[in-house]
């Protein structure tokens, strides 16, 4: 798949941002560059088999959200309208006067409104059917955050929803670079949004092992590719981009913050929960991102890893990007050991952080690494401050459950 049309790709004109380090763009950024972990005992997974996580701090939907009725919204549809507010307001855009039909919603997540279900499952087990919102569905079915967005927006183009488990929101971008590519809008808001921080998805992913154990030290757990990593932090968040064709963006005068010049999607087809370890899927995207980005191995710069700091994923990850830029590693890092594992919206967060590295020619540091894993390659990791450097093409990998992958390739501004 390519983004075809000029040699300038598609013009991220946009980015907003909710995380664990804040609410906003600004705040994200600086938090991630600060490179301190943001995991904190939670008193929602007291007395569970793992009881911290990393959520987004001081929230107010009342405040936050667009709307007299944040209340009727599950929180991960809060997250994606406050995060899709900044993003429209930073490109520029005002959704009472653009065209409506030429104006699409892409969003992605893992879970939905599952925080909803789980909630009303109690109250239906606890008081009976009378106890249940009619408000339930609309909060939690999957779709309805990418809906909810579009009735916000007033937007009535394509209105679609992506769920590839943790690379839904970066499959999300891809997607709307594909409905950018076919003509089929000229507006495209895109991203992903999660909150399943909740006591259901925090005691599964216990059970499976993939949640580190950490709770001596929470902030620390989250340790991309270090050896003593045991295991992610669960998290929340939205993450949100505006791209439009680099044409109609210079038309208007608006402002770039980075350009998509690629992208690959693709899948391991290995095993549900299993990375490939010998990176099939991981392999493929990215040298299907590197095609349509008109792009070679050794012009790749900089890699945000998915890195997140479980033993099977960095192996492979490592093992993979040491086999495809070996001869010329690119500096790596990943957010998560800062911002946790934020699931569906993670590829949306850190392509946001991509196009922001690429504006700001710094690459954020891989927060809490201390000491490197001799059983993995030595990657040109970026640990304890940001790192100046030039920056001319950099990768975002996203993978999920499923096998899933998307790859996407950020240029700077022109």
């Amino acid at each position: 798949m390519s983004v075809p049309g000029d040699d300038a790709g598609l013009a991220v004109t946009g980015i907003g941002l909710v995380t664990p380090a804040g609410s906003g763009t600004a705040a994200t950024w600086a938090g991630v560059c600060a490179g301190r972990g943001t995991a904190a005992p939670d008193p929602e997974l007291a007395g569970l088999p793992v009881g911290f996580s990393c959520r987004v701090p001081d929230f107010d939907p009342r405040t936050q959200v667009p709307g007299a009725r944040p209340w009727q919204y599950d929180r991960c549809t809060q997250f994606a309208l406050a995060a899709a507010h900044e993003a429209v307001s930073a490109a520029g855009l005002d959704p009472a006067s653009w065209v409506a039909a030429r104006v699409a919603v892409i969003l992605g997540s893992a879970a939905g409104g599952v925080g909803t279900y789980e909630e009303q499952h109690r109250k239906l087990t606890d008081g009976g059917p009378r106890a249940v919102s009619p408000l339930t569905l609309p909060a939690f079915l999957p779709n309805m955050a990418a809906g909810q967005l579009a009735i916000a927006l007033g937007a009535r183009g394509p209105v679609l929803h992506t769920a590839t488990a943790c690379a839904s929101g970066a499959a999300a971008v891809a997607l709307a670079a594909l409905l950018l590519s076919a003509g089929a809008c000229d507006i495209a808001v895109a991203g992903g949004t999660d909150a399943m921080v909740t006591p259901l998805c925090a005691t599964a992913f216990a059970r499976m092992g993939a949640l580190s154990r950490r709770h001596d030290t929470p902030a620390r757990a989250s340790r991309p590719f270090d050896a003593d990593r045991d295991g992610f932090v669960l998290a929340e968040g939205a993450g949100v981009l505006v791209l439009e064709r680099a044409a109609d963006a210079a038309a208007r005068r608006a402002p770039v913050q980075a350009r998509l010049a690629g992208y690959g999607l693709s899948a391991d087809a290995h095993h549900p929960v299993v990375p490939d370890p010998e990176g099939r899927g991981l392999r493929l995207a990215t040298q299907e991102a590197l095609r349509s980005a008109g792009a070679a191995p050794a012009d790749v710069a900089h890699i945000n890893a998915h890195g997140t700091s479980t033993p099977l994923n960095d192996r492979s990850e490592a093992a993979t990007l040491d086999q495809l830029f070996g001869a010329s590693p690119p500096s790596v890092t990943s957010a998560k050991g800062v911002l946790g594992h934020t699931m569906g919206a993670a590829g949306a967060i850190e392509a946001a952080l991509t196009a922001l590295t690429v504006k700001h020619q710094l690459v954020p540091p891989t927060a809490n690494f201390r000491r490197r894993d001799p059983q993995l390659p030595a990657l040109d990791l970026v640990t304890g401050r940001p790192r100046p450097q030039p920056v001319r093409l950099a990768l975002s990998n996203s993978l999920g459950f499923g096998g899933h992958t998307t790859v996407l390739a950020f240029r700077p501004a022109l």
